[in-house]
């Protein structure tokens, strides 16, 4: 499995939001790009970039600041966060971005995701709060489930489900094992998990998390716990390595 480090920005800053209120912030470093390069140099697999503004708005709020991490870091970035067109998902891959999340869009124009991943590197975000997925920066319900959705792209040729439980997120009190099996089994789609994760165990247990046939999580993405020094990037590296880590 990767580690996928999260740096999640908020008017130029990197913050982590609990639960997805954008009224429960907390800023953890004024320059998100020195964050990504250090997470970068300890071992980070992906760097997991989110315009938190652009989420809300519908529109890249903090282009600028992803385009420079994807300049400074050699590890791929993954971003997301106010696209919704493909002129802007362009504009991130020319940027260096290396695969692009696509949540709103997903749920709102899914002929969008499915042509450009005809031939980019698309993820569709699927944020959830209580089995429903969520859009506009997790501000609205969608009227459909996380495995709905994730059939609906099943044969999209779509690169990964990246699926977050909303009440989880930020609280560092464990994933949703159950559910991202779950998820596993609904699709061959490859599934990142986001959302929980507080201690090394969480992310052992994530490597451990098993579909049909022997399926594995391809990665997890830790924000707040990192942040917190509940433990080191390379320790969470060597974590999702352990047994059934590497698969």
């Amino acid at each position: 499995m990767d580690l996928f480090c999260a740096v999640d920005i908020r008017g130029g800053r990197c913050v982590r939001l609990l639960r997805g209120d954008y009224g429960a912030e907390t800023v953890y470093d004024d320059d998100p790009v020195a964050r990504a390069v250090q997470m970068a140099e300890a071992g980070a697999a992906w760097i997991h970039v989110v315009d938190l503004d652009g989420a809300r708005s519908g529109r890249p709020e903090n282009a600028d600041a992803v385009a420079a991490i994807a300049a400074a870091v050699d590890a791929p970035v993954q971003a997301g966060g106010g696209a919704r067109s493909a002129e802007t998902v362009e504009t991130w891959f020319e940027a260096g971005v290396e695969r692009v999340v696509l949540g709103t869009a997903a749920l709102r124009d899914p002929a969008l995701v499915r042509d450009l991943a005809s031939s980019r590197r698309i993820a569709v975000g699927l944020d959830a709060r209580a089995g429903e997925v969520a859009t506009d920066g997790w501000l609205r319900g969608s009227g459909r489930s996380v495995l709905d959705v994730a059939r609906s792209f099943a044969s999209a040729g779509v690169d990964a489900f990246v699926v977050t439980d909303i009440s989880r997120d930020g609280t560092l009190e464990g994933p949703d094992l159950q559910g991202l099996a779950g998820m596993l089994d609904a699709t061959d789609v490859d599934v990142v998990a986001s959302g929980g994760v507080g201690r090394i165990e969480d992310l052992r247990a994530l490597a451990g998390v098993e579909g049909r046939g022997g399926r594995r999580l391809t990665g997890a993405i830790v924000g707040t716990a990192l942040y917190e020094r509940r433990f080191t990037v390379a320790e969470a590296v060597a974590a999702l390595a352990g047994p059934g880590g590497g698969d």
